[in-house]
This record gives C-alpha cells, structure tokens and sequence, in this order.
C-alpha cells in the first residue's frame, strides 16, 4: 500500500489504487445507513478528499463517530470513482488509525468564518484554514520561481550578512544588536562603550544585503541574495513589517534600462509560473479574496510591455489628471500609493517602471545624472499594490559617491570596503530589491500584509 496526498487521489488517474493518506479532519456527516463522510485535508491542495467509513471498521462506534474538526488520522483504503458534486474521487475506507484529537469545546477553528485579524491571535493554527493553506502554497511557489529565474539566467545565490554594521538605505531604521546590557555598562561621552561589546562596534540588523551583493557583483558579473531583513520601523499599517523577505540582484555592466527589462521578465516569470501551478488557489483567491486576481496576473504576464515613464513625466500626468488626491502632486515629492495605483489601475490599466527619479528623496549609492537633479532609480509599480519592485544604476564614480555621501552625513570610514569597490576595477551595475510579502499580496489579493507571511513581526507583536 502506497502513500499518497489528497492532491494526489484526487486525479482520476488514482482510480484503482490502494492507498493510505495522513492528514486532518474538516468535517464529519454520520449517515443514517450506518457509515460516515470524513472529510479530510492535508495541506498538498486546497481541496478535501472525502472518505467512506462503513460501520463495520473496527474502532467505527469507539473512534470513527467521535472525529471532529482538526483531529489527525491515518486512513487506508481504495481510491474510487465519486459521484459527489464537485469531486472526481474518494476513498473507501478499510482503516481510519487516529493520533490526535481536537476537543471541539475549545479547538478554535470549528466550521465557521473568522476574520483575519482574529487568526493572526492564532498564527500557529491559521494556517489550517483554507486561505492560510492557499497562502503558504502559493508563497511556496513563488519562492520556487525566485530561484528558478535566476538560476536560469545564470545568476549565483550568495549569502549576505543578517548581522551588518553598515545602514544602506540611510534612514537609521535598524534594530541594534548588542550582548550588553545598556542600562549597566559603563559609557563614553553618554554613549555605550562598544569596545566591550561582543563584535567591538555598534552593529544590526541588515535593512538590506544589496551593498554586500555589489561586493560579489563586481567580483562574479550576476548575483542574488533571497533572506530575511528587518526595519525599526514604528508603523502599524497594512503594507509594513518589521522582518520581511526581500529578492535583491546585483548586475555588473548592467545600466538602468537593463535593469528594468530584467525586472520586467522576472514580474512576467512569477506571474506565469504561479498562474501555471496555483490554478485551485488562485481561483479560490479570485472567489473569496479579490475578484480581479486572475485578469490582473494574466496582464502581467502577456507579451504586453510595462509602460515606462519618467518621474517628471508622471508628475505631469499625475497633476494633470483631475483626480483628487489625499497627498498632493509637485515635482520632489516622492510618490504614494494613491498616485501609483491611479497610473497602474486607472490611466495606463498595467504595470509601470517609472525612472529617474530626484536625487534628494534616494539613497547616496544612485547613479547621478548629467542633470545634477535626478538619479538613475527605477520603480516597477502594479496593480492594487503600488510599488512592488525599486532599484537602480549604481553610481560606480568614486569622487561622485563621495559627494553623494557627505550629502547625506555618512561617515566615509564606515563605507570604506564599499568605495573600495570604486577604487579597484569600477564598473557600470545595477540591481533592485523586491519584498517577497509584497509579491504574494499582490498574486493573493489579499489586503493585509500580515496575512502573507507565516509569522508577522509588527510594533507590540512578537508572539510566536
């Protein structure tokens, strides 16, 4: 006897076989006949298998009629032809073995709808339920994607620091890592004295691996770095985190319109991959989450191209539009979602890279035009989310970067490997960074992007 999951009994090429599945518990219906449909899950799909247990099984009376929703079993059987709506098979049970119980008095997931912000109180039982399931599977495939995209285009995977001394985006939004303890270690002029500290400096955690993934850019020509990355950011909102999982390439000879075709094919890939192997989840999201989840992945991924826009020629459009916004439109400000869903869903009705954006609202490492005025930044910006994907042309002309920093008040001694990297065998490159919950929110539809990851990091919450 083979063991199979749901996923798999539940093609018509199962027919036949004899099977055992492990899983859980949705419902139980005891017939008046004298046997029981379980139904039963095991996280390979969003759909349920349904089993027959007959009255004659041996624990049918002292097991079988006492499951109820979220108790584990083992169960044996034949898979069979169902004439159940909905559903092409089933099993007839010859063995249902149960290993845990869930007492329905206290288990809190019974068959009704609970809203999103109560399950996050049960962050280690909601992804039991049918959108927490489709979530992690559909987060699942797009990680998939991630690695196969890159791998394909002959990029190498590396490993950056989680532990870093260096704060790339220049917003001091870091989570200190210290062994000591500051409320009883001697200080210097007010300040802790990090020589006592385990590694000698004040150190955090990483807001970003792309200056460490420049480091091996300009050493190997493509690469990628896929982890974790954290901002102390006091932000109690719909689209923010404080740990996230960010996608960040780094291109040696790459200018900025490399950049945005790169971006654009990897948002094409995701879309096709997950459009191609999510279709039961994505369906279920289209149904119950957002109706337009499936026509807004099917844009992205047609032989349509992204519009390209400058930012001065968005703020254009932008202040132009007669649309009444929260934020207003004048050419320095940066851009907020409002304005990036209205080109993306209203004036261009598809993806956006918008370029070139004011040199006084980007980081120091941006390449400068010849304008004085605007940076060679990029934004890939979609449909009900906004911004999804931002990067840039690395300014790789050593005095430029200096001016940039002093600019912006950084410490050249703390960036000195980083300007090596100018000093010995410069070249042109570019990279961007994509958050890996903004992409599944916007594959899902689903609002929140606590809901998008496993384990959601917020300010006052770090439950689990």
């Amino acid at each position: 006897m083979e063991k199979f999951s749901v996923k798999a009994v539940r093609e018509s090429s199962a027919v036949g076989r004899e099977v055992q599945l492990q899983g859980w518990i949705r419902t139980r219906r005891d017939s008046k006949a004298g046997f029981s449909f379980l139904e039963m899950n095991d996280g390979s799909c969003l759909g349920n298998i349904q089993v027959i247990a007959d009255a004659d099984l041996a624990n049918y009376e002292s097991d079988v009629k006492k499951l109820t929703a979220g108790c584990s079993v083992t169960v044996a059987g034949t898979v069979k032809l169902s004439g159940g709506k909905g559903q092409s098979t089933e099993i007839q049970a010859t063995s249902v073995e149960v290993h845990g119980g869930a007492d329905p008095e206290s288990f809190p997931l019974q068959k009704k709808r609970h809203s999103f912000e109560k399950l996050r109180e049960w962050a280690h039982l909601r992804p039991r339920t049918n959108t927490f399931g489709a979530v992690a599977r559909v987060r699942n495939e797009i990680c998939k994607a991630i690695h196969s995209f890159y791998q394909n285009e002959g990029f190498l995977y590396v490993h950056t620091p989680i532990i870093t001394t260096s704060d790339c985006e220049g917003a001091g939004e870091m989570f200190k890592v210290t062994t000591l303890d500051l409320t009883q270690t001697p200080s210097k002029d007010g300040q802790p004295d990090w020589s006592r500290d385990f590694f000698d400096r004040p150190s955090f955690l990483t807001v970003s691996g792309q200056l460490e993934a420049e480091v091996f850019a300009t050493a190997l020509g493509k690469v990628y770095t896929f982890g974790p990355t954290f901002r102390a950011e006091n932000s109690n909102t719909s689209r923010h985190l404080a740990e996230f999982w960010m996608i960040e390439p780094e291109m040696a000879f790459y200018d900025l319109n490399d950049n945005m075709e790169l971006a654009e094919n990897f948002m094409k890939y995701i879309a096709r991959q997950v459009l191609e192997h999510c279709e039961e989840d994505l369906g279920f999201f289209n149904q119950r989450i957002d109706d337009t989840v499936l026509e807004t992945l099917e844009t992205i991924a047609d032989q349509q191209p992204f519009v390209r826009l400058s930012y001065s020629e968005a703020v254009e459009c932008l202040a132009s539009c007669q649309q009444n916004f929260e934020f207003p439109v004048t050419w320095g400000v940066d851009l907020q979602s409002e304005h990036e869903r209205f080109l993306t869903e209203i004036e261009f009705k598809r993806p956006v890279i918008l370029y070139n954006y004011p040199r006084t609202i980007k980081p120091f490492y941006m390449y400068c035009n010849d304008d004085e005025k605007t940076v060679r930044a990029m934004d890939v910006l979609v449909p009900r989310v906004g911004e999804i994907i931002g990067g840039s042309q690395r300014e790789d002309r050593l005095e430029v970067l200096k001016a940039r920093m002093a600019e912006q008040d950084l410490d050249q001694d703390n960036y000195w490997w980083y300007l090596d990297l100018r000093r010995y065998g410069t070249v042109p490159h570019s990279g961007f960074g994509l958050g890996l919950e903004r992409v599944v929110q916007f594959v899902t539809g689903m609002t929140n992007i606590r809901d998008v990851i496993p384990f959601p990091r917020t300010p006052g919450n770090a439950e689990f």
